[in-house]
């Protein structure tokens, strides 16, 4: 009977179909020796696992997904409870690295509270993909995750992380569901200084990804591209 506690291993995701070369063998070999998983979706997952092409067959896995409610403790604490019989345990995002603009850090929070050791594992993110190739500042930065959906929230919002930016010296990150990708850009044509830098950073990871910044000005007079449903993330400074 195995009496020590297993390792919560936070394991990164391709961020498109398009970007699975970006997973690391290290990964790999982590992901090939696990039994349990905790996913945001158990079906993306499986086909994640199934294209590093497991020597398991992948129904022999024990894949559980995250409850829609966070709050449920109980469940969470179950989904760890194979951490405390000495088995390791992988958390996957949908995308990229786990617990950034996600739940994963829920159970983070909880593998620390029950003395789990808490491996994190490198990959890509989108987010930092973005800052690094904006041009902007990387040493002062602030991810705000989601802004609003709410057009009339959404316009009071960006002029505020406009002061943000000027005040702390700042690049000010975001991301948005794809659909409403124009809305933001409408926005942010309607609400921010025209000198303003905005970088839009679109389909990181695929063949047509761009990450592209100019002053709202520029980006008026030149045409807004259209991203209309492509990951998107978004930044100011």
């Amino acid at each position: 009977m195995r009496h020590t506690k297993g390792s919560l291993f936070l394991l990164p995701s391709p961020i498109t179909d398009q970007a699975s070369g970006a997973i690391s063998s290290e990964v790999i070999q982590i992901l090939h020796r696990l039994d349990y998983f905790i996913v945001e979706k158990a079906r993306t997952a499986r086909r994640f696992i199934s294209a590093t092409k497991p020597e398991r067959p992948i129904e022999v896995l024990k894949i559980s997904e995250m409850p829609r409610k966070m709050a449920d403790k109980k469940v969470i604490r179950e989904q760890l409870q194979p951490l405390l019989e000495g088995h390791d345990v992988g958390i996957l995002s949908e995308a990229g690295l786990p617990a950034i603009a996600d739940p994963g850090n829920v159970y983070v929070a909880e593998a620390h509270d029950m003395g789990i050791r808490v491996v994190p594992v490198s990959g890509p993110s989108s987010i930092l993909m973005a800052l690094i190739g904006s041009g902007l500042e990387g040493q002062r930065f602030m991810f705000h995750g989601y802004l609003s959906a709410k057009r009339e929230e959404l316009e009071k919002q960006l002029p505020q992380l406009e002061r943000q930016a000027d005040r702390d010296d700042a690049t000010q990150i975001w991301i948005e569901a794809p659909y409403r990708n124009h809305q933001v850009m409408d926005a942010a044509a309607k609400m921010l200084s025209g000198k303003r830098k905005f970088c839009i950073a679109a389909g990181l990871g695929g063949e047509s990804g761009f990450v592209e910044t100019k002053s709202i000005a520029d980006w008026v007079k030149q045409g807004w591209p259209d991203i209309h449903k492509v990951p998107t993330v978004f930044l100011i400074r």
